[in-house]
């Protein structure tokens, strides 16, 4: 009886709380006075506990009983830090890292920039994915001029749906906010060390014959991906097509460009014939296939394609031999 009381005893005391240290990864040293909060994740999503504010040496302790999974959450330099605390795992000394903030790029770069064009006739449904990769130390977070500059077609009307990722988080909604510039739009959003992800949807009307034009406001390759069925023409050179849905990958040339539409075509419908194919061929062993279409992630793979070597290399002898 003892021994059973002491055991439950001792399982109370491991869930009865959170500690840690709050780590500043741009410096190495402990952060002191960062706001901590801990979070319990239910299925109405995170509700808050209670905040505190890390000791001097970056120490944090919350005396709560942390069942079930939790998250820890350290505001510094007026960016948002989490740390998951699985059901289960140890809620002792945790570290949180954190950066600190800088208006200069540094060593943040887009690696990956990706459009793809989807007419329908009437209307261009345009998805782009703008991927940081941040190889540093601080985290680049320009307030005043905005993290990510873009030229959004004004056609457009400025509605556009901006979904942002960064490294070990779910994706949130932001706002695209005008500059002085007309036509160039910013996204308030830190790019911490590691990657960070835009993905912008809107859609313009498509004239006839059909065009689209922009601007690239950043350096690096941008790659455009049009559904099979979609001829592209102009400031685009083709790199090949995607096997699976026959999509074309094309990369544009130039940092202004327009690029002349011609037919009609979507990705889900092309995903849908290919699963389609899948059932219809039943019975042996047969092969799962990565869905294509769903919306922005498996999408971008297209363009993954289209940046190695051996694919580009490929499809420009098979141009040479044509």
């Amino acid at each position: 009886m003892k021994l059973t009381l002491a055991v439950l005893l001792l399982a109370s005391a491991i869930h009865a709380a959170v500690d840690g240290t709050v780590v500043n990864g741009t410096t190495g040293k402990p952060q002191g006075g960062a706001t901590v909060t801990l979070f319990k994740l239910d299925q109405n999503g995170p509700n808050a506990i209670e905040t505190i504010k890390a000791g001097p040496d970056g120490s944090f302790k919350f005396a709560l009983d942390t069942q079930g999974p939790h998250l820890l959450q350290a505001v510094h330099d007026g960016m948002v830090f989490n740390r998951m605390l699985p059901p289960g795992q140890p809620t002792s000394g945790i570290p949180i890292s954190v950066f600190n903030a800088s208006a200069d790029p540094g060593k943040a770069k887009v690696t990956t920039h990706m459009i793809l064009l989807e007419p329908n006739g009437a209307d261009l449904s345009v998805n782009e994915s703008v991927i940081f990769q941040n190889e540093g130390t601080t985290a680049y977070y320009d307030t005043a001029r905005g993290t990510l500059r873009l030229a959004i077609p004004d056609a457009s009307a400025g509605k556009v749906r901006v979904m942002v990722s960064g490294p070990n988080s779910m994706p949130i909604e932001r706002a695209l906010e005008k500059t002085r510039t007309a036509g160039v739009y910013t996204v308030d959003f830190p790019v911490k060390p590691g990657e960070t992800r835009f993905d912008l949807t809107y859609s313009v009307p498509l004239s006839s014959p059909g065009k689209f034009e922009g601007k690239i406001l950043h350096d690096g390759p941008v790659r455009v991906v049009a559904p099979q069925g979609v001829t592209l023409t102009g400031d685009v050179k083709q790199l090949g097509t995607e096997p699976q849905t026959q999509a074309g990958v094309f990369e544009v040339a130039g940092k202004a460009f327009s690029i002349g539409i011609e037919g009609t075509g979507s990705l889900r419908a092309a995903q849908g014939a290919v699963e389609n194919e899948e059932e219809e061929g039943g019975g042996g062993l047969q092969q799962i296939r990565p869905r294509v279409y769903l919306r922005f992630k498996e999408i971008l793979a297209l363009c993954l394609i289209a940046l190695a070597a051996g694919f580009v290399l490929l499809y420009r002898k098979g141009a040479a031999k044509a």
